[in-house]
């Protein structure tokens, strides 16, 4: 420890602290033992939720701006200090930013004596070690951090635009050629950046594969060329060294003209999801930032934020729907879909709209689950009245990837006391085109638990002949789609009855959807399918609608 005495003084601490902060990107800070009293630079007050730079008390203030869970490892290390067990404070701890997150920082300072060598103050400084850095040694360019401090110069009106590079599948050079090569290619790729840009233009490394370039009176179109120009640049140097290796680049252009929050955060986010498009569309490619789209990608996460909620509170919003399927020579309700809708307060959200997000975000496995149990509970309440009526429930491949889907299956038969043969699984084959083994083990586990297995929108896909060989269905349905074909059209029409023939020769069993109208249905059951379903009979209704249209009340009269 050094001794306080012949040495500054609080209050001249504090006073160098005040006339280095606007020198300093870290914290300097001060804090006295005796009485609690604390100075920081006043640039950390802009950052963390300080009372202010210089407040009376750092017990109270540290509770909010400490970690909670770093609290202690904190008091431990001034506990030492003050019993003289410690003379040199250096922690590397957490606090907290304004909206709560944490923030990595490493705290050093000199414990300074009074006259009677007991710890006093403690003097030094606070840095980020999680922060960005404000330039990069790799690429040779600035980085984010310098971005951000630069962003308000750099946009002074309308006019600019910032290009944002993304290398692709950048993963695989470092993961097959080392981080080393990995660092030569993004080195390479930032000169060849920086020589097309030119000097009018700024350059910036975002994260590990990523650079964002700034021309204060570019255009959307300007900034198009600059890409396609910056892609010749990456070709010839790909032939250069030989074809080593082979990458591509996609980017996303956001004009200044396009938005109105003109912050940082929203800089970055907004070509983010410029970039991200280009990724999606395919990559090696570009994709110029709309308001609209972004509205749309907004909207699509406060639909699965809704729905998301809608689970947790019991699948409040969501029901089972059930769709007639009749035998075609009785014309008689053999069987039923279950079909999912889902409501919010404000309107009724399509399935092709809300289904694919349930997907995307796994919401499906537990919705899944509910449309299941209100399928079999629906078929035991019907099977009162119709003894061998069947229902069909969907099954989407990412319960089949990501659950034990034959596992919960099972358990539900069992709870509703259902005969297997009662429920029927539907799957519709372009949803597991990638995931063939999965597929297959799980329908052999229906096979030994006796649970028949339709093929979905059958006439649409590209191997269904494949499936057929490979899965071995109990039936096929033919998708409206190809049932309009075949409507109107004669060799669609014959295809149509050869596929009935050939489902009939291998004993399999076809049902047509989609019919809507006297006519269609006459035309249809001249090929002689075995069931059909479609507006015609019915459309999709509630359990308590359907018991009462086709189960309990009286019959409809066609």
């Amino acid at each position: 420890m050094e001794d306080l005495s012949n040495k500054m003084s609080f209050e001249e601490i504090e006073h160098v602290i005040d006339i280095l902060n606007p020198c300093v990107d870290n914290y300097l800070f001060v804090l006295n033992l005796k009485n609690g009293h604390y100075v920081i630079s006043e640039n950390a007050v802009d950052r963390f939720p300080l009372p202010a730079a210089d407040f009376p008390d750092y017990t109270a203030a540290f509770t909010k701006v400490v970690y909670e869970e770093d609290l202690d490892l904190l008091s431990q290390d001034l506990t030492e200090i003050v019993s003289g067990k410690k003379s040199f404070h250096n922690l590397r701890y957490r606090w907290k930013d304004k909206e709560g997150k944490p923030v990595w920082i490493n705290c050093r300072g000199n414990v300074l004596v009074d006259e009677e060598g007991r710890p006093e103050l403690i003097t030094g400084c606070i840095n980020e070690i999680g922060k960005k850095q404000q330039a990069d040694n790799v690429s040779g360019l600035l980085g984010e951090t310098s971005l951000r401090a630069e962003l308000s110069e750099l946009i002074k009106n309308d006019k600019g635009v910032f290009l944002r590079i993304g290398i692709d599948n950048f993963k695989d050079i470092n993961e097959n050629k080392g981080m080393e090569y990995g660092d030569m290619i993004l080195h390479k790729t930032a000169e060849c950046i920086r020589s097309i840009a030119g000097s009018e233009r700024r350059i910036y490394r975002l994260v590990a594969d990523e650079f964002l370039i700034f021309g204060q009176n570019g255009t959307a179109e300007s900034a198009v060329d600059l890409y396609r120009a910056i892609r010749e640049g990456i070709d010839e140097l790909i032939e250069k060294i030989g074809y080593d290796v082979f990458y591509t680049i996609s980017a996303g252009i956001l004009p200044i003209s396009a938005i109105q929050d003109r912050s940082s955060e929203n800089i970055l986010k907004l070509s983010e999801f410029a970039l991200a498009g280009a990724k999606e569309a395919g990559k090696n490619t570009y994709v110029i930032y709309k308001e609209e789209n972004y509205q749309k990608f907004l909207d699509k996460k406060e639909l699965i934020h809704t729905m998301r909620k809608s689970v947790n509170q019991n699948f409040e919003g969501f029901e089972a729907y059930f769709q007639p399927i009749v035998d075609i020579k009785s014309q008689k309700l053999v069987s039923a879909e279950t079909l999912l809708r889902f409501r919010t307060k404000e309107r009724m959200v399509s399935p092709a709209e809300f289904i694919p997000l349930l997907e995307e975000s796994g919401l499906i496995i537990p919705v899944g689950r509910f449309v299941l149990h209100q399928a079999l509970k629906a078929c035991g309440q019907i099977q009162k009245y119709i003894p061998d009526f069947r229902i069909s429930v969907n099954v989407s491949y990412i319960q089949v990837l990501k659950s034990d889907m034959l596992t919960e299956i099972l358990s539900a038969i069992s709870i509703y006391k259902i005969k297997r043969g009662s429920l029927i699984i539907e799957l519709t084959e372009s949803g597991f085109l990638e995931c063939d083994a999965n597929f297959r083990r799980f329908c052999d586990g229906l096979k030994r638990s006796e649970i028949p297995l339709a093929l979905d929108d059958f006439g649409t896909g590209y191997s269904n002949f494949h499936y057929l060989y490979n899965l071995s269905p109990d039936t096929i349905k033919i998708d409206r789609s190809f049932t309009l074909k075949a409507l109107n059209n004669g060799y669609e029409y014959n295809l149509l009855q050869h596929m009935v023939e050939m489902t009939h020769s291998i004993d399999l069993k076809l049902c047509v959807e989609g019919i809507e109208t006297k006519q269609e249905l006459d035309k249809i059951s001249r090929i002689e399918p075995d069931y059909i379903q479609g507006y015609f009979f019915g459309r999709p209704c509630s359990f308590s609608i359907f018991m009462e249209s086709y189960v309990t009340g009286e019959s409809k009269e066609k």
